[in-house]
């Protein structure tokens, strides 16, 4: 053979064959990566084998920023509850929030910044109705879940968005339960309303137009505000005109506890209802002495309470993650929220994926957070609808039956 090695031909030959072996190489791997990318699925965006992220963009600072750091903490403290007992198949749950101050344009920013760079599984928490208009189009493009945003619109109830999981009551519903009230409880009419002047006020004044028009009403006025200012006291000396038994506030908790620190200074008379989103501790706080007698719907049980195996439940686990909170709502609300992912992702599946995780919700129907029942189907996306009274007494929310004379 003169020299000549077995199995390789001199010159181009040779090359020929290597370069056809390195080809049939090529192939069997891409067979066999294809084979173990069918028996292990790649694994979801925010999903690693040690943690499962979530984003967050809710109001950290600025004049609404207690309805967002409140909500985070629930979050935050059910998030550790799981990863205490072993997270869900061994992965922890993490949450990662930006803040957006109430402005939609920072929630866009941040949602696209948590889809896009961070690649979390899920939103979670997003606080008031015009940012969550303005995130959950860009979630629902990307196919992230958007789960319990702190708002009761009508539009986030929508059957055809099957990625939105509400978990609180609709405006619409605690308009109907403050009008019920007023007029069953104590025979009232004059019912006027100041409202935020943009999706969220508007929304809330829908409510409130729509349960009055039930019985045969209509506001005898309704005043306006912008939202992340306090400048409220133009809309109440035109409502004070039209001399009201009482006003509805759909606002955050700042703007309304001037609003009625002004009522009471120059002697308006009127009962003062707000809806959930105020806020009812953080009013509370503001107003001081002026809060006596002002009512607040809530979308939660009384976070006090002991009627229900999840108050007990929250109490204990918002001591374990952060010794010096005190309950409210608003951490109530947060907590049933995390309590609800990871009920869901418990049964989506090893690994799971946002869209195993939006099936098992609407599969699965009813879950049960500790005696809160959160239902939903093929087409709803609800979760409650139930609402709940309270009163600023000295200086804190209690339970409230009925509205008093």
């Amino acid at each position: 053979m003169d020299g000549i090695r077995p199995g390789v031909l001199p010159n181009a030959g040779g090359c020929v064959m290597n370069r056809h072996r390195r080809s049939i190489l090529a192939v069997l791997l891409w067979l066999v990566a294809g084979s173990a990318s069918a028996q292990a699925p790649a694994e979801a965006p925010g999903v690693t084998a040690r943690r499962i992220l979530f984003g967050q963009s809710a109001a950290l600072g600025g004049p609404a920023a207690i309805l967002g750091t409140e909500m985070r903490t629930g979050i935050v403290a059910a998030f550790e509850e799981v990863n205490r007992a072993g997270g869900i198949a061994g992965r922890r749950l993490e949450l990662r929030s930006y803040d957006d101050r109430y402005e939609p344009e920072l929630a866009i920013a941040n949602t696209r910044r948590l889809i896009d760079n961070d690649h979390v599984f899920a939103l979670i928490g997003a606080v008031g109705t015009p940012t969550s208009a303005a995130a959950e189009p860009i979630a629902r493009a990307a196919g992230v879940p958007f789960i319990a945003p702190v708002s009761g619109a009508e539009f986030l109830r929508d059957p055809a968005l099957g990625q939105v999981v509400n978990i609180r009551a609709t405006y619409f519903e605690e308009s109907e339960a403050i009008v019920a009230r007023l007029v069953g409880d104590l025979g009232i009419s004059r019912i006027a309303v100041l409202y935020q002047d943009d999706s969220f006020g508007r929304s809330g004044l829908a409510g409130v137009r729509r349960a009055l028009e039930r019985r045969g009403l209509e506001p005898v006025g309704a005043g306006t505000y912008m939202r992340n200012t306090t400048a409220v006291k133009t809309a109440l000396l035109g409502l004070r005109r039209q001399n009201p038994e009482a006003i509805v506030v759909i606002g955050a908790y700042q703007p309304s506890a001037v609003f009625t620190q002004w009522a009471r200074k120059l002697g308006v008379e009127a009962r003062i209802v707000n809806i959930s989103f105020v806020g009812g501790d953080a009013l509370a706080d503001a107003l001081g002495p002026a809060g006596d007698g002002v009512y607040v719907t809530q979308v939660m049980p009384f976070p006090e309470g002991d009627g229900i195996p999840l108050l007990a439940e929250y109490r204990e686990a918002l001591v374990a993650s952060d010794a010096a909170a005190r309950p409210s709502f608003g951490s109530l609300e947060g907590y049933t929220a995390g309590r609800l992912a990871a009920a869901v992702l418990a049964r989506a599946g090893n690994p799971p994926s946002r869209e195993k995780f939006l099936a098992t919700l609407a599969e699965t129907g009813t879950f049960d957070i500790g005696g809160f029942p959160l239902t939903y189907g093929p087409r709803d996306n609800r979760g409650s609808h139930q609402v709940f009274l309270t009163v600023i007494q000295d200086g804190k929310v209690v339970p409230a039956e009925r509205l008093k004379r």
